[in-house]
């Protein structure tokens, strides 16, 4: 997504609930008036102590590593991977310094984990669901004029998770009549994995895998294997996926030369030769 998207995304309730859930010990704690009621005996007054600073550079820790596992690479992917961590952390925290804060601070977490799920990507999208191996596999050798760009993911992934918006705000933005957006599920239809070559475990690092297929063949993949047999990581952002897959000049290929067009000369020159 681009940076004025997720600002804009920003100022949805979620983000904001969470980012004040997220930072509200540390304001609470370093703001004049407000430290001195709900801190009334902490030493030195208005700062952190000793073991309040261990804490928060454990979770500074504990969210860098994290991110990096769920391939977080925007500012939305990084705070929504991080939020749970940082409000686990305040919870600790308020307990620290109050247990009544603490219990209070625990109630308003499961009340806005349940009233205020994580917004989703709700725009057009045009992507064809594929059920099996052999119906991607029929589809792509249906007419191999047709340019295909596959998404192999499993839902519990949260990598694939992450690109799934992006993914969809792309078949939005570049479908046409030859050139077709998919996805299959491997962890439901494993098949698939198997026949494509995709690690569908757990441990897997080729998940999401995006393959374009041309003239019925596999012609990029993301992320792919290097002449030393190593998996080259590959970060899902949108401008990545343009870059890799060249997706601006596949498609002025693509509408330079429409199927309707070729149809329609293929039926002209069948009428010149009945003539």
């Amino acid at each position: 997504m681009s940076l004025k998207r997720d600002l804009k995304l920003l100022l949805k309730p979620y983000y904001i609930i969470n980012l004040l859930m997220s930072l509200g010990y540390l304001m609470a704690k370093k703001m004049p008036g407000v430290c001195n009621i709900l801190f009334p005996s902490s030493k030195p007054v208005c700062e952190l102590d000793s073991r309040e600073t261990e804490i928060l550079f454990f979770l500074a820790v504990v969210v860098m590593i994290r991110s990096r596992k769920t391939g977080s690479v925007t500012m939305l992917n990084y705070l929504t991977s991080s939020f749970v961590y940082t409000k686990i952390a305040n919870l600790i925290l308020w307990f620290y310094s109050d247990i009544r804060m603490g219990l209070v601070y625990g109630v308003l977490f499961v009340l806005i984990g349940l009233l205020v799920p994580e917004p989703t990507y709700s725009g057009p999208d045009k992507v064809t669901y594929f059920r099996t191996a052999n119906g991607l596999d029929d589809e792509i050798n249906n007419d191999k004029r047709v340019v295909w760009i596959v998404a192999f993911y499993t839902a519990w992934n949260p990598s694939c998770v992450n690109f799934a918006p992006v993914f969809a705000q792309l078949s939005a933005d570049y479908d046409l009549d030859n050139l077709k957006f998919g996805k299959i599920d491997v962890g439901r239809y494993p098949e698939a994995a198997v026949k494509y070559h995709v690690n569908d475990s757990s441990l897997s690092k080729q998940l999401p895998t995006i393959i374009l297929f041309k003239d019925g063949k596999e012609a990029v993949r993301r992320p792919m294997v290097d002449s030393k047999g190593k998996l080259v990581k590959f970060f899902f952002t949108e401008d990545n996926v343009k870059a890799a897959f060249d997706l601006n000049n596949l498609y002025k290929e693509c509408k330079s030369n429409p199927l309707k067009k070729k149809k329609m000369l293929a039926a002209s020159e069948d009428h010149i030769k009945k003539e």
